[in-house]
């Protein structure tokens, strides 16, 4: 082949070799062209699906284009999570994950259809809430301490509820009894509220719960609260001391909720995603809502590199006490 069409060919070849990318960029610059489905793997009504709804309206306005939400609940969170991973990248999808999904149920399930710290990219933490050790009215103890030494000393006796195996009521409550030391019998119930309302009917004997589930019981007097895992006092119930105040430090009950996408989404709709989810978060008029149903948007942990060493972080931190606990779900 003479050099000059030798030249020739390579530079054909370039280009051709160069066509599949130029649509896909050309995609992306023209990025949101109709509306974004957020996947949220749990059933409507709670506060993570009011919330996501909040913040996804705002987001609507941001890059005019609707963000509609679709609840597929199942698996402990783990069938929306799968479904949002064989998404096509493309930014037309993407999942709300938590605690749940994306790090206790690497170790729950043997067989999860996803790795979270690979499968997906992350946009941004959404929402922090932390857990209440709270107990039935009438428990036998007047502040952790007293709980503390009661639940040693009961540990058999005593029954503690959660929101299914996988829900970060169930996650928490594994947390407290593995720093106490004890294995009461795990009473499992169909979500968090039913969850609330059995303690309240006395049911059971204690939990871990956010401030939107159990806030205004126990400012009723209807349950009873021992400590909040946060490093800070809730300003809902000022009374209720930290786990460090109370004598328990290394209780900290930081649940957590977050925006992902597929693997493979295009980093200019990755940042435009993450950019207008902290516009979001910063607007004054859905703090306000969010604070209304009980949610704290994050301060930390700010788009998708901070956010994606927490995830590896939080996988670390549950997979010795749930392997501890030997509890799995196939």
């Amino acid at each position: 082949m003479k050099l000059r069409h030798r030249r020739q060919f390579l530079h054909l070849a370039a280009g051709a070799a160069a066509l599949p990318a130029l649509p896909r960029i050309a995609r992306a610059q023209a990025w949101p062209m109709r509306p974004v489905t957020i996947i949220l793997p749990f059933a409507p009504g709670g506060g993570s699906d009011l919330a996501t709804r909040i913040i996804g309206e705002h987001m609507s306005r941001t890059l005019g284009q609707q963000f509609v939400v679709q609840n597929i609940a199942g698996a402990g969170g783990t069938l929306g999570s799968t479904r949002a991973m064989r998404a096509d990248p493309d930014g037309y999808t993407i999942l709300t994950g938590q605690l749940g999904t994306m790090a206790s149920a690497v170790p729950l399930y043997p067989n999860l259809a996803y790795k979270p710290d690979a499968d997906f990219e992350p946009i941004g933490l959404m929402l922090e809430q932390p857990n209440f050790i709270v107990a039935r009215r009438d428990f036998p103890a007047k502040d952790l301490k007293e709980f503390i030494a009661y639940a040693k000393g009961n540990a058999q006796k005593l029954n503690v509820g959660h929101a299914g195996v996988g829900s970060i009521t169930f996650t928490f409550a594994l947390l407290l009894n593995s720093l106490l030391g004890i294995k009461p019998t795990m009473v499992p119930f169909n979500g968090s509220a039913p969850m609330t309302n059995a303690l309240i009917g006395g049911q059971f004997d204690y939990m871990t719960n956010g401030i939107d589930q159990v806030g205004q019981h126990v400012a009723a007097g209807t349950i009873k609260a021992y400590a909040i895992g946060a490093t800070e006092r809730h300003l809902a119930l000022p009374s209720v001391p930290t786990a460090l105040e109370a004598g328990l430090p290394e209780f900290q009950g930081l649940a957590w909720w977050a925006f992902f996408a597929p693997k493979g989404i295009p980093q200019p709709i990755l940042h435009r995603l993450a950019d207008a989810l902290d516009r979001a978060l910063d607007d004054e008029r859905v703090r306000e809502r969010l604070s209304d149903i009980g949610e704290v948007p994050g301060k930390t942990r700010r788009g998708p590199q901070p956010l994606a060493a927490f995830v590896k972080s939080e996988i670390a931190r549950w997979t010795p006490i749930i392997k501890a606990a030997n509890v799995k779900v196939e």
